[in-house]
Order: C-alpha cells, then structure tokens, then sequence
C-alpha cells in the first residue's frame, strides 16, 4: 500500500537543495548522534529491530500502521536499492504514531491554556457543556432539561454580552432564548439594549436577534427596532446586517415602525430626526411631497440612488425595496418623464431571444411575491404600452403556477388578464402554463379549483366582478386598473372577458366532463361547475353538452350530500363547506339557462339555451316531491321558471299528485292580519316555519 510523503522528508542528497534552518541542522545532529535500529520487511511493512543494509540516496515514503508497530512500505518500494536505507534511518527508532499522539496532546494542551487564558473562560467552558445536554432534545426529560435552563441562566446573567460576540458561547444564549419563558427573554433583551445594531451586523450574532424576535413580545420588538432608527442607510447595505433588517421590517414591526424605517429612504434629513421633516403630517411620500413641494427633487433623487444600489447588488427580495419603489412610482406623475424611466427599467431587454433571461428577470419575479411589489408590477401592467406588457409578462414563464397560489402574485396574473388587449398573448403565457394538453389537465383543473387563489385565475373571464370569487382587497386593486385602462387599453372590457372564456372553456369542459363527481365534492367544485357551464356557451357544443349531461347525472347525490369520491379539503369563506346551498344554487342556475341579475331582477338566458332543464327533468321526475319538499325546493321552482322548457306540464301534474306533502312541507298559511297580530308561531311538527321554495310551487299550482 502507497503511504504519503512526511510533513519534513530529509534532505535529498542529489537535489542540489540544502535546508539551512535550525529546525533542519537540529534533526540532522540528532540523527548523526542516534543509534540506527535495523529494520525488516514483512508483508508490505518493515518492523523496529530488523537490519536493513543499503547506502545512503533518494527517499521512500513511509507511513505508520495502526498499531503503531509497523510502517507500510510504498508499493514496488525495493529496500536493498541504493538510496532506501538511509531514509529508513532516518526515522531513527522513533515511533511515529506515539510522537504523533504526543504532539497532537500538547497542541491540545496549549490550546486549553490560552482558552483558560481568555476572559471569563471558565464560566463560558462551564455554559457550553450545558449546551451540549441541552441540544439533545431526544434525550433530556423536561424536569431535568428545565433545571439546564435553570443552572444556564444563573451563569449569563449579568455578563450576556460576554458571551454574544463569540461565535461558539453566542449558541449558548441561543439555547437558552429557546427554551426561556417571556420574562428571561425580556432580561436578556434588555442586558442587550444598545447592542442590536452591532448584533444585527455580526455573522454569528443577528441570529440571536430572531430568536428574540420569535415569540413577538411587543416589549423586545421596541428595544430591538428603536435601535435601528438613523442606522438604515447603513444597514441595508451591510452584508450581513441587511437581511436581518428586513426580516424585522417585513415579519415583526407594527405599521408606524415600517413608516419611521422606510422614510430614512427619503434622506438624510429622515434619518436624523427620526420619523418625517417638520410640519408634515403622513409618511406617505406623494403627500410629504405635496406638503413640501420645494423637497421634491432632493427625496426623489435620494431614494432613486438608494433603490438603484440595492438592485445594482442583486439584493431584488427586499420587501424594504418593494415599498420603496412602490412609494417612488406613485409619486411620480403619471405619463410624466419620470415615470416612464421607472417603468423603462423595469421592462426587460426586448432584443432577447427565445429562452434569454433578462438582467431584471429576478427583481420581477421577486416584485411579484410581495404586497407592494404585485401592485406595482400590475401598475406597470395598466400604464404600459402593448410592446411594454408583453415584455413584462415574459420573465414569469416559468412561474405562473406558483403565482396562480400565492396572496400577492395572483393580482399579477388578473392584472395581465384584465388590461392586456392581445387575449392569445395572455391565454397562451396564462392558462397555457396552467392548463397542460395531456391526460393530467382533470386532475390538474380539479387542484386549481380547490384554491381559493388559483381558482380567481380560472374564473376570472366568467365572474370578473363577484365577491363569491374576488376578496374585498382584490376588487379594490381590479377597480384601480380598470379606471387606468380606460385611457391605456383600445379593447372593450367584455369583449376582452369572453375572448379570454372562449380560450379557456374547452379545457374546463373536458375537466368536468371527466371528473363530475371530484368536482360535487366540494363547494369550490360545484361553485367551479356552475360559472363555467354558463360561460361561453357557443364553444364546443359537444363537450358542454357531455359535461352537462354528467352534473344531471349526479343532481340526487349532491342533494343527498353523498359525493361519489372524496373533493379537495377546502371550505368558503366562512370556514364552511356547506353542500347544500353550493349545490342547489348550481343547480338551479343551470336548470333556468343562465345567472339572475340582481339590476334587472331577472335570469339573463344564455344563447344557445344550455337545454339542462330537461336532463335534470329526467333525472328527478320519479323523486320529485321529495325534491319540492326538501333543500333543493328552489331548484324545483327554478325548473318551473325555465324558459323554453316545454315540459313544464308534466312537472306541476306531478306536483299536484303530491300536493297533500307539498302543504304539509309548507307550513300552516300566513296573512298580513295573522302577522300583524303575532298569530304566526303555530309550526306543524318538524317542519319550523315551513319551506319558502314549496310555497311558492303551491302558489303556482293554485294560480294555474
């Protein structure tokens, strides 16, 4: 076996090389006056007390054995070759492995004293082997881990600072933040307290300001974020301390901390006093301008510098950031010169090829994931040109399905819906990502729908202004581009919408179609089923009439809250997934050929009629009182109403066979006279007040 080579080989006498140090002449005069031991071959290896002849040469390389005994030879090594002997002197009887665990003992030895050397090395060797029992979570019962935590605290108390600044006892306060109760993490806050800057600035030490921050004790949260008031500027573009300020701004601090920090991105002046100039009365930077009009061109040339710096970096995740282009670009007057130059160096490079990633492509997509950057990337969106949207939309190739799901990067995607006039452009870059052409488009639709985020993507062209789909913060950011694109964009908005629905409807037919009862499942489903089914009704007639044809089929199963197959684990906005109301109103919209409008106080038929109301007849006509009696009374009703349904007769004969349960289901009569007099509380047993949907199809059978 080859060994390796010694750290101080000696000297070669035919290099022509001398080694004149004194550590060399010492190993020489030691060797000369040392009495040679003779050495022998025996598998591979040579043995102490063995002879060895041979003349003085060229050196072997030996290395020790494990036991300590013996020395492995280099493979092919010839010991009775001139040359071999006197480097098998040279180890001069030592035994190499016991000189090697000498040496390594006082090299550990040294090391132990110049630690006992340091200050307060005892109490920070006696801490570190607290640690060491307690980071072994697996192992330690909590009476005993608490007694740790207990005997841990007794020693840094008073002397935390001590122990911060060194990487290796900085763990120990880390420890011991983990498993402290509130009130040891407040005193070991406050044994801090002026420290935090140079903490948040250490390698090893800003994690100690997250652990601290972790539980969100309000009183550590002040003494942490006081102290980097007037440091800003410094620390957002310090390595280490920059990502530790950001993490405070964007998780911890309350709405008036993020304003007194991100207003040092004005100037200096917002840095030295703290908060805002004298006189101004908001943080925003479109109202401090308009109060101080005569500083507009020092800030804005300020925070231009600071916003160009950190992206010059590549440090493009800073939500700091984001607000603070947010802040810039609403400052800017629109169509000004100003502005189009923010939005000049946002747009990516437009000589790109197909496949090239943009410079910018990182802050775009980072933009995207945060609160303020989706509201100015969907901005730059309304107030670009065509050229300039397309651009845009370009870097989140490879990110629409991660956006579709996210709470700020699906405004991105319903932005380019709702303002770009090229439909193909944005049905090819959208739900072409979204929606693939094999076998997995079902299941993949059926995942979509199931999210209260990525389902607003899909539905999006069919119910553009619902707040069943929309939040109440995401129609308000919609409305905001819809006012600016009455000035950017040529295409009429409902023109636009069902462009988009005809681009979208064939693969959400041929989803339900395939997976009917997945999507009964769930209240997201059937919500899902019924604006889609009522969409475009002139495309892919076929299809809609197969996936119509399988939600008839299963009209008894949702009634009866008995889904075929288990949904997605979703629920509304209110917590609930209520089958019942979800399920009869899909229903009922289908059953009457289109969506009431709630103006007009009438259902807006679609053309061609959808013809669901005769499959549903078919479906329900031998349980149709138990239809008219129960739940899903209103979707009787609804059938009852259907225009263009020509076999309404056999419906209300068949009402009027079973009109006995259909008053008994109804509830005793009510008169204004009897309401006036509070006559109205008599209840038949089990029925409560009666069913409203049965009432109104007795009315309708005696008026006829």
């Amino acid at each position: 076996m080859a060994g390796i080579k010694r750290k101080s080989p000696a000297a070669n006498a035919h290099s022509g090389n001398k080694d004149t140090s004194k550590k060399a002449k010492f190993e020489k005069s030691a060797l000369k006056n040392t009495p040679k031991p003779e050495l022998a071959v025996h598998d591979g290896k040579f043995v102490k007390k063995a002879k060895v002849k041979g003349e003085s040469g060229d050196s072997i390389e030996a290395s020790t054995s494990k036991d300590g005994d013996a020395f492995s030879v280099q493979e092919g090594a010839d010991l009775t070759q001139p040359g071999k002997a006197s480097t098998l002197a040279s180890l001069d009887g030592c035994d190499l492995a016991t000189s090697s665990r000498e040496a390594h003992a006082k090299q550990k030895a040294l090391a132990k004293e110049r630690k006992a050397a340091k200050p307060n090395a005892d109490i920070i060797d006696r801490s570190k082997k607290l640690w060491e029992k307690l980071r072994l979570k697996s192992h330690v019962e909590k009476e005993e881990r608490k007694k740790l935590v207990g005997e841990l605290f007794e020693i840094v108390t008073g002397r935390v600072k001590d122990f911060v600044f060194k990487h290796d006892s900085v763990r120990v306060i880390q420890c011991a933040i983990k498993y402290s109760n509130m009130e040891q993490r407040r005193m070991i806050a406050r044994e801090l307290k002026g420290e935090f800057k140079t903490l948040a600035e250490g390698k090893y030490s800003k994690f100690l300001i997250a652990k601290l921050l972790e539980k969100g004790d309000p009183e550590i949260r002040d003494i942490i974020i006081s102290e980097f008031y007037g440091h800003v500027r410094r620390l957002i573009n310090h390595p280490e301390a920059a990502w530790m300020l950001d993490d405070t701004y964007r998780a911890v601090a309350t709405p008036e901390q993020k304003s007194r920090l991100l207003c040092e991105w004005y100037g200096p002046e917002f840095s030295i006093r703290g908060l805002k100039p004298e006189g101004t009365k908001t943080t925003e930077l479109s109202a401090i301008l308009t109060e101080s009009p005569e500083k507009r061109k020092p800030i804005m040339d300020h925070l231009e510098t600071q916003i160009n710096q950190i992206i010059q970096k590549k440090l493009t995740g800073f939500t700091m950031l984001h607000d603070a282009m947010l802040q810039y670009f609403l400052a800017c007057k629109a169509g000004s010169t100003e502005s189009s130059d923010f939005l000049g160096h946002l747009k990516p490079d437009a000589t790109l090829r197909e496949g090239e990633e943009a410079d910018n492509a990182d802050l775009l997509k980072n933009l995207a994931f945060t609160k303020s950057g989706s509201r100015l990337v969907s901005l730059a969106f309304a107030y670009g040109t065509a050229k300039d949207r397309k651009l845009l939309l370009r870097p989140y190739k490879d990110t629409i399905e991660m956006m579709a799901t996210d709470v700020n990067a699906h405004h991105v995607l319903l932005a380019a819906l709702a303002v770009i006039d090229d439909t193909k452009l944005t049905s090819k870059s959208i739900f072409g990502e979204l929606l693939p052409s094999n076998d997995s488009l079902p299941d993949k639709v059926l995942n979509l729908a199931g999210d209260v985020r990525a389902r607003t993507i899909l539905l999006y062209p069919f119910a553009a202004g619902s707040k069943w789909l929309l939040e109440a913060h995401t129609l308000e950011r919609l409305s905001e581009l819809y006012a600016i694109r009455s000035a950017t964009s040529k295409k009429d908005p409902d023109t636009r919408l069902h462009e988009l629905a005809r681009a979208v409807e064939p693969h959400l037919l041929t989803a339900i179609a395939a997976r009917a009862s997945d999507f009964a499942s769930f209240s997201f489903g059937l919500q899902f089923m019924g604006e889609v089914l009522v969409g475009a009704p002139e495309v892919e007639l076929d299809k809609r009439k197969e996936a119509l044809t399988e939600v008839a089929g299963l009209a008894q199963q949702i009634l009866d809250f008995t889904p075929v197959a288990p949904g997605p684990e979703t629920h509304d906005a209110t917590g609930k997934c209520d089958l019942t109301t979800h399920g009869k109103n899909m229903l009922k919209t289908l059953v009457q050929g289109g969506k009431f409008d709630p103006k007009t106080k009438k259902v807006v038929p679609v053309e061609p009629p959808l013809g669901f109301a005769d499959m549903f007849w078919d479906q329900v006509k031998d349980n149709l009182i138990q239809w008219a009696t129960g739940p899903g009374s209103f979707v009787v009703v609804g059938l009852v109403e259907a225009g263009g349904f020509l076999r309404k007769t056999e419906v209300l004969n068949t009402l009027n066979a079973g009109r006995n349960k259909l008053e008994a289901a109804a509830g005793p009569p009510i008169n204004d006279m009897e309401k006036k007099r509070g006559k109205n509380s008599a209840k038949p047993p089990g029925k409560g007040k009666g069913n409203a949907g049965t009432r109104i199809l007795l009315e309708k059978l005696y008026s006829r």
